[in-house]
C-alpha cells in the first residue's frame, strides 16, 4: 500500500514539473541572477526597516493618551484586527446555519445540492475581488473589508463545517432518529455537540486566515494596513513597507501562539471535553420521561 502512496506521489510531482515547465516557456534561465537583485533591491530599498510608523501623527486628532496608540502602525493594524474578528464572527455565524442545510446526512439532495452550489458559489472568488465589488457598492473603507471577509468566511466555513458534518459517526443520527427527533433537534443536541471540537478548531484557524487575508484586501481600499502598503508602495518607501511587514509578521505569530493554546483546551486531549450524544440523548429522554409523568 505504501509503495502505491509513494509512486501516485512520484507521479504527481513528474507530472507538476512538466506543468511548470510548460508555464515557464522551457526557460529556466529566468532564475539566473535573479535571487542576486533580489538582495540587491533589498539592501538598498528596504533594508534599514523605517519605524517611523510607529510615530504618531497629528492629523486626524488623536485623543489616547498613548502616543504609540497614534501611530499609523498600530492604528492599521488595529483596524486589521476589528475586520478580521468582525468578519469571523458573522461568518461563523451564516455558515453554522448554511452547514448542516448542505450536509448530505442531514438533508436531502432537494435542499443540500442548492446549498452547497451557493456556498460554492460565494467561495469562487477570492477575497480581494469581493473587496473590489463592495468597495464599488458601499465606498472605500474597512466596512467594505468587513462585508467583503463576512461573505468569503461564510462560503470557506460553511463547506469545513458541512464536510466535518458529512464525516461524523452515523450511529448517534440514527438514534435520534429512532427517538423521533425533528432534524433541527438532530442538529441542535447532536451533531452540533458532537463535532463541537472541529467547530472551534475550525473558527480559530479562520480568524487566523482573515487576519492575513485582511492585510491584502486592504490594497484595494478596504481599509487595515494593506491601504498603507499600498500608498507606500506607490511613493516607492519600501523601508516603511518592510516595517509594516515585520508588524504582521509578529502578530501572525503571536495570533498562532495563542490560537494553539486555545486549540489545546478544545481538542481529544485537552482540558475541555465536548458532551456525549449518547448523554444528551439521554438527558432529553429523561426530560420526556419526566414531562409525561407531570402529565
Amino acid at each position: 500500500m505504501m509503495y502505491r502512496l509513494y509512486g501516485a506521489i512520484t507521479v504527481l510531482i513528474f507530472f507538476a514539473v512538466i506543468v511548470v515547465n510548460d508555464l515557464a516557456g522551457g526557460d529556466w534561465g529566468r532564475l539566473a541572477g535573479g535571487f542576486d537583485n533580489l538582495v540587491v533591491f533589498f539592501n538598498q530599498s528596504m533594508w534599514p526597516p523605517n519605524w517611523i510608523i510607529f510615530d504618531p501623527v497629528t492629523y486626524p486628532v488623536c485623543k489616547s493618551r498613548f502616543e504609540f496608540m497614534c501611530s499609523i502602525g498600530y492604528s492599521s493594524m488595529y483596524e486589521t484586527l476589528q475586520i478580521a474578528f468582525a468578519s469571523t464572527i458573522f461568518g461563523f455565524m451564516g455558515a453554522i446555519l448554511l452547514s448542516p442545510l448542505a450536509a448530505r446526512n442531514l438533508r436531502s439532495n432537494w435542499i443540500g445540492v442548492p446549498v452547497r452550489i451557493l456556498l460554492s458559489a460565494i467561495r469562487s472568488l477570492p477575497a480581494l475581488i469581493w473587496a473590489i465589488i463592495f468597495v464599488i457598492v458601499v465606498g472605500f473603507g474597512p466596512f467594505s473589508g468587513v462585508l467583503a471577509m463576512t461573505l468569503y468566511t461564510i462560503g470557506y466555513l460553511g463547506k469545513l463545517q458541512y464536510e466535518t458534518f458529512e464525516g461524523m459517526n452515523s450511529g448517534p443520527l440514527e438514534a435520534g432518529r429512532a427517538m423521533g427527533l425533528s432534524n433541527f433537534s438532530i442538529t441542535n443536541n447532536i451533531v452540533i455537540p458532537e463535532n463541537s471540537n472541529h467547530i472551534l478548531s475550525q473558527l480559530i484557524f479562520m480568524f487566523e486566515y482573515n487576519v492575513r487575508h485582511s492585510t491584502v484586501i486592504g490594497i484595494v481600499g478596504a481599509g487595515g494596513v494593506g491601504f498603507f502598503i499600498n500608498n507606500y508602495m506607490k511613493l516607492m518607501y519600501y523601508d516603511r513597507v518592510f516595517a509594516l511587514l515585520i508588524m504582521i509578521f509578529v502578530v501572525v505569530i503571536i495570533i498562532d501562539f495563542v490560537s494553539y493554546i486555545a486549540r489545546s483546551f478544545v481538542n481529544e486531549q485537552g482540558d475541555v471535553r465536548r458532551p456525549s450524544w449518547l448523554s444528551v440523548l439521554m438527558r432529553m429522554r429523561e426530560k420526556k420521561a419526566l414531562s409525561k409523568q407531570a402529565d
